[in-house]
């Protein structure tokens, strides 16, 4: 359901703490971690007071640990969200006693079932004794629940004393296209309830520690990395900053998912086959976007990713192009009827362009935003991605806000490395060193490293990369010539 965003009624603001959580932000230094909350009235002392504006339904629980090395025994997050994004031996830290609220605002879609509840744009806020009076909001990848970036993303900010909040963005699962009444408002409703999100939770922040957050920062991977895109475009007010993690590129002139992916899906067979057609198949996918070099992950990719995630996002965006039949057939041969192997974006008819332009991008970043992106992401290709996104960001006069990494030797997912770990790097670590930068480019006097591409190490030891990403390690000739 797409909601209205309305601005706070005036119960929400009673008292003054809340009104300015929503004013604009001073760029102070956090310090690393502030005193306890709740000292001198004990752990959680005041449970019962915490509210979230606008929430349906809430439920508090006052944990002894709000990462995952507490969440999964407490029954406090749910691993299957964030299954298959990280690697394996990703460290997991500890000792962070606080506050979790788990609970939803109204809506009338019913995908998510986390919490028994059969109800969507769920949400999850972590708010730590020893807070260090930052906020971090964040949106999920693919079309996962709210818990999704607990492992990647939450349970390294919580333990550098931020407040946490996550949404499931209003529809998840593999039919997320159902909601909604037109093409795109299930994708525009992601956007929507993360702004949604934010604003609650910085007025739930000023409540709960009596002042509001000198600093909130939006960051996410994949779908989440596009809603970082689009709020910092279209809701600078709300942010500080941003870290945007090899984001979905939607524009109405491509190039998007829906130009690439078939191309995907009608040369991969071939080349997959050998004979006289494989060498013109590789030809067509190095055409397409997908990179040289690539070519080990292209099979895992052409089973898990490409059929599937071209079916349903041309689903929610064109479901005219298959009339009837819901989300087309897998793995169809091409010169099938309404197969999506042979789907054409540009043939397609204006309203499908229409539809696409409610979600599009435009690069007019209002506050500063670090994008990363590996070189080697075969489901959103570097150069039909981010390497556009950051010429749309300068060509509309912002790039002294943008910064962008391009990581060498990373795929879309890190799970992938623990399958190949001698031949891909893990995003996990360059993205917490991209959030330490945007931290500090965001006191006074500090810069962070131009962008360029961050280079492979030499010596490329699984136990170093899982742990360290320097952002100033450029490439030379020789490290592009590595395999």
């Amino acid at each position: 359901m797409r909601l209205s965003l309305r601005p706070l009624p005036r119960s929400w603001r009673r008292g003054g703490p809340a009104a300015l959580a929503l004013a604009a932000l001073t760029l102070t230094p956090l310090p690393a971690r502030a005193a306890p909350v709740n000292a001198g009235g004990g752990h959680c002392a005041h449970l019962t007071q915490v509210r979230v504006p606008g929430a349906e339904h809430q439920r508090a629980a006052c944990l002894d640990e709000l990462t995952t090395a507490g969440t999964i025994s407490s029954g406090h997050t749910d691993p299957a969200d964030w299954a298959g994004l990280t690697p394996r031996d990703l460290a997991v830290p500890s000792g962070v006693p606080g506050i979790q609220i788990d609970g939803y605002f109204p809506d009338t879609s019913t995908t998510n079932t986390n919490n028994g509840w059969n109800h969507d744009a769920q949400f999850v806020m972590r708010l730590p004794d020893r807070w260090n009076g930052g906020l971090v909001v964040a949106g999920t990848p693919g079309n996962r629940e709210q818990y999704a970036n607990d492992r990647a993303i939450a349970d390294w900010v919580l333990s550098r004393g931020y407040a946490y909040a996550a949404t499931d963005k209003g529809n998840t699962g593999l039919s997320f296209y159902r909601d909604g009444k037109k093409p795109s408002d299930a994708i525009a409703e992601w956007n929507d309830r993360l702004t949604q999100l934010t604003r609650a939770a910085r007025a739930t922040l000023a409540r709960h520690y009596h002042r509001p957050p000198s600093r909130t920062l939006v960051t996410g991977m994949s779908n989440g990395g596009y809603l970082v895109r689009w709020q910092l475009e279209n809701h600078p007010g709300f942010y500080d900053g941003g870290v945007d993690w090899e984001g979905t590129l939607w524009r109405s002139d491509g190039p998007t998912l829906l130009n690439f992916l078939p191309a995907a899906l009608r040369d991969y067979p071939a080349y997959a086959g050998g004979g006289e057609e494989a060498d013109a198949a590789r030809r067509a996918l190095h055409a397409a976007g997908f990179p040289a070099g690539s070519e080990f992950l292209w099979p895992y990719h052409h089973k898990v990713y490409w059929d599937l995630t071209q079916r349903v996002y041309r689903e929610e965006l064109d479901p005219g192009f298959d009339g009837p039949t819901e989300a087309g057939t897998p793995f169809c041969a091409p010169g099938t009827p309404a197969c999506d192997a042979d789907y054409d974006y540009a043939a397609r008819p204006d309203k499908v362009r229409r539809a696409m332009e409610k979600i599009a991008l435009t690069g007019r970043i209002g506050k500063p935003l670090i994008t990363l992106h590996g070189t080697l992401d075969v489901l959103l290709p570097i150069s039909q991605d981010s390497d556009v996104y950051a010429r749309m960001v300068g060509q509309a006069g912002r790039g002294e806000l943008h910064r962008y990494y391009r990581i060498q030797g990373g795929t879309h997912t890190d799970a992938l490395v623990d399958t190949y770990p001698e031949r891909l790097r893990p995003l996990t670590p360059c993205h917490r060193t991209a959030f330490t930068a945007l931290e500090n480019w965001l006191t006074p006097g500090h810069r962070p490293p131009a962008s360029h591409t961050v280079a492979l190490p030499a010596e490329r030891d699984p136990a170093t990369l899982l742990n360290t990403c320097s952002l100033n390690a450029h490439t030379t000739a020789a490290d592009l010539r590595r395999p």
